[in-house]
């Protein structure tokens, strides 16, 4: 059974949310519901938040310590929001902006990523301490993908990708000083992980054990950087782009830095930890990062989009489209597309140059003007809603501006709502016809709020396959 040398020995954690087998839904939810609320005093705040919570679906009867922790797990963790208790007052941070407007887990994962560390605030004053005392100063993605690539250096004549398990991660990279304090070469750890394996070596693999590491492993599946196949976690080689600016960062918050070798009180470390959350808050930039969804989808699903996605689905997408990679304007492209096949299928080509994306400055309150399948050519009027992730989400819920719910209410069963989902290996759209009637028939919720935040489940809505424009 491997084991860390006693001198070198030191376990490393953070903050494990309750929703951790959920995060990706809890996420793109709590990321919209923060966008919503105003800056505050810590306690103004506080209350709206947990309002928000407790309306996710299965927390309706959550006692109040739960919400309160689920709070402080969103906050802690993932930095929704920046709280300053000296003085009096929280703010909604710009990552959970981000994620409530570009709707792309997969690059906000990779913000995430990018800034985590150890120490660092989603810990503790009291467990940051010992962080200090033995000299961690450890960034585990960066160094995750150094070891791989150095893996994969080595494998190379070989042809097979490098990988790692989450006990390897655990006892060979996360629990043992040597990589933490000392940045032990990455080259070294991919021959203690060989030598372990062709040697048979065990390892404790009791979760509470491996599973720190382990989340780490999967954050980065979510990202889009790793893959898992049977527990062992390899390079996405098509985000070398992203894992290489991963490895060259030098992001660092160095607000802990000046304690190490001194005396200090525990509550200097707490008084610096809202500035923690300015840090991961502070280059969030909406165009860095963005998910290539016509590179996703081809990698996740080859055998069925990869000839059509060719050269950006065949000249469907625009120049400004592609420069972008905006997944609300690839989005309604990708709708437009799927309408235009649609229209084929129901006779009507000669009239697919109808179907057409409205300029957002036109401000009429849709995306996308398409056509109904008959012969009278009714118009159809669409409002797109993308949301891309790793993984297939079961949060439905939108919110309509005021101009989009009144285009919604004076258009009534010619208005759409296209929630396109982009998965792993999957293109859906769940189609929403005339929500102002759905809502008035108490098929769906809608809460009043600078428009409508419409809930609805999947089985009310009109699951359809992506069609993918071919012509």
């Amino acid at each position: 059974m491997y084991s860390v040398p006693g001198n070198y020995y030191l376990r490393i954690h953070h903050i494990r949310p309750r929703f951790k087998n959920d995060v990706e839904n809890v996420l793109l939810y709590m990321a919209q519901e923060c966008a919503k609320i105003p800056d505050g005093t810590v306690a103004e705040y506080s209350k709206s938040f947990n309002k928000a919570i407790m309306l996710y679906p299965g927390n309706e009867s959550k006692e109040l310590k739960t919400i309160n922790n689920w709070r402080t797990e969103i906050s802690s963790l993932f930095g929704f929001y920046i709280e300053d208790k000296q003085q009096d007052k929280t703010v909604t941070g710009k990552v959970a902006k981000l994620l409530a407007k570009q709707q792309d887990l997969i690059q906000f994962f990779k913000y995430y990523l990018l800034t985590f560390q150890y120490p660092g605030g989603h810990l503790k004053a009291h467990e940051i301490r010992p962080l200090i005392e033995n000299g961690v100063k450890f960034k585990p993605a960066k160094y995750i993908a150094s070891l791989l690539i150095c893996g994969n250096e080595r494998l190379k004549d070989s042809g097979k990708l490098f990988s790692i398990t989450k006990a390897e991660a655990a006892h060979c990279i996360f629990n043992d000083l040597r990589v933490t304090r000392d940045n032990r070469n990455p080259a070294e750890v991919v021959d203690l992980i060989m030598y372990n394996r062709n040697h048979k070596v065990d390892y404790d693999t009791r979760g509470d054990i491996i599973r720190y590491a382990g989340d780490i492993l999967d954050y980065m599946v979510l990202a889009n950087l790793l893959r898992e196949n049977h527990g062992y976690y390899s390079l996405n080689g098509l985000e070398a782009e992203t894992i290489s600016s991963l490895i060259i960062s030098d992001t660092w918050f160095d607000g802990y830095d000046e304690f190490y070798g001194r005396p200090y009180e525990l509550h200097e470390i707490e008084e610096i930890r809202h500035n923690w959350f300015e840090y991961v808050n502070a280059n969030v930039d909406p165009h860095s990062f963005n998910t290539d969804i016509s590179e996703f989808v081809k990698e996740s699903s080859p055998l069925e989009y990869s000839e059509v996605l060719n050269e950006k689905i065949l000249g469907l997408f625009t120049l400004e489209d592609v420069r972008t990679k905006d997944i609300g304007d690839i989005g309604e492209t990708l709708v437009v597309g799927h309408e235009k096949m649609r229209a084929i299928e129901c006779g009507l080509k000669d009239f697919i140059h109808l179907i057409k994306k409205i300029p957002t400055s036109y401000a009429v309150g849709y995306d996308i003007q398409s056509l109904e399948g008959t012969p009278d050519k009714t118009k159809r009027y669409i409002e797109v809603k993308s949301t891309i992730s790793k993984n297939k989400l079961h949060y439905f819920s939108v919110h309509l501006t005021t101009n989009e719910w009144e285009s919604a209410s004076t258009l009534k069963e010619h208005y759409f709502i296209y929630r396109l989902m982009i998965s792993t290996g999957e293109m859906y759209l769940y189609i929403l016809k005339d929500p102002v009637s759905m809502y008035k028939n108490d098929k769906i919720t809608m809460i009043p709020r600078d428009g409508a935040d419409l809930g609805f489940s999947e089985d009310v809505c009109e699951k359809v396959r992506l069609k993918i424009w071919q012509q």
